[in-house]
């Protein structure tokens, strides 16, 4: 099936992230290239562009998308967690601009073969990565009871996370549970039904837990947002796009920890915490998506943008 990106918070991330000629920005997740599309004609003359993502598919249609734009781009197979890496392997000292477009493409969701839909009859894979060996199939069917509810507590926010990792330890026991369709079947059995409400599809949360588990997703996200410091020149900017609340959570505090807040506990006469003002907040709340948006892509609802700048000159934290 053909990769389509539609781009979410498009004309947001134009505004706040100011693409201009001659600047060097990198594309943390590519995808279809459907925000490098846009950002790249304002790049031009002289600047240029890096594509990363994890998924070969999305690397061979950004490439199409793209390849009007020559060598002005380059894209990348590789994990956002080794952007410090790729730049350093590029002699690229730092850049002037990072997006970055967390969650699930509409390829990914809609190709029923990669196994992230809880809505249509597909293998239990999951990965974002072809490359790697963990699955969801290996997740669900090998790893203790004990863990399994961990993980849809913590990453799915999920209130009856204990009640469905039992049904799934029971269920593994007559037969492998190898399909997203088994996995619905023993989550809504597991899910009261007067619990379910008239809200999201009760796999959601379940389904979401898993996937960022076995792609280091949030991991990966901290270890991203931990180089900022390193990769961003003076005055470049680096903007966020989440769809729920764990990554939101995390870029909001990996900002404000760049903002240069202190956080030694109140009452201390000397701050000792050695926090530093590397950044300073372009959009001082998340920015969603308007209503034609939302009505045009529903899959945007969730979207929350954050951007922020390198200061020009760091300053201790106040």
């Amino acid at each position: 099936m053909p990769y389509i990106h539609q781009p979410v918070l498009l004309a947001e991330v134009l505004h706040f992230l100011d693409p201009r000629p001659g600047e060097v920005f990198v594309d943390c997740t590519v995808g279809g290239g459907g925000h490098s599309a846009a950002i790249l004609p304002r790049l031009l003359p002289g600047g240029r562009l890096i594509g990363l993502d994890r998924d070969a598919a999305a690397i061979e249609a950004a490439g199409e998308r793209l390849a009007p734009f020559g060598l002005a781009v380059e894209l990348v197979r590789a994990n956002f967690r080794d952007l410090a890496l790729v730049l350093r392997d590029r002699g690229i000292a730092a850049v002037d601009g990072l997006l970055f477009d967390l969650g699930v493409s509409s390829y990914q969701l809609d190709n029923p073969e990669r196994g992230f839909s809880y809505q249509a009859e597909a293998p239990l894979d999951m990965r974002m990565g072809q490359e790697q060996e963990l699955t969801a199939a290996t997740v669900v069917n090998t790893w203790p009871e004990e863990r399994l509810a961990e993980i849809i507590w913590r990453y799915g926010e999920e209130r009856w996370a204990r009640r469905i990792a039992s049904f799934i330890a029971a269920a593994r026991q007559r037969e492998p549970v190898t399909t997203t369709t088994q996995l619905v079947k023993i989550i809504k059995a597991a899910i009261p039904a007067g619990a379910r409400g008239s809200g999201h599809h009760p796999a959601k949360r379940t389904f979401q837990a898993l996937r960022i588990a076995i792609n280091g997703e949030l991991t990966a996200l901290q270890e991203a947002m931990e180089q900022l410091p390193g990769v961003l020149r003076p005055g470049g900017r680096v903007g966020v796009i989440t769809f729920h609340s764990l990554e939101d959570r995390i870029v909001k505090r990996a900002f404000q920890g760049l903002y240069g807040r202190c956080t030694c506990p109140p009452g201390m006469p000397v701050c000792t915490c050695g926090s530093r003002r590397v950044l300073e907040p372009v959009t001082r709340k998340p920015v969603t998506p308007g209503a034609a948006e939302v009505t045009a892509n529903p899959r945007s609802r969730s979207a929350r943008l954050r951007v922020a700048r390198r200061v020009l000159k760091e300053k201790d934290g106040e």
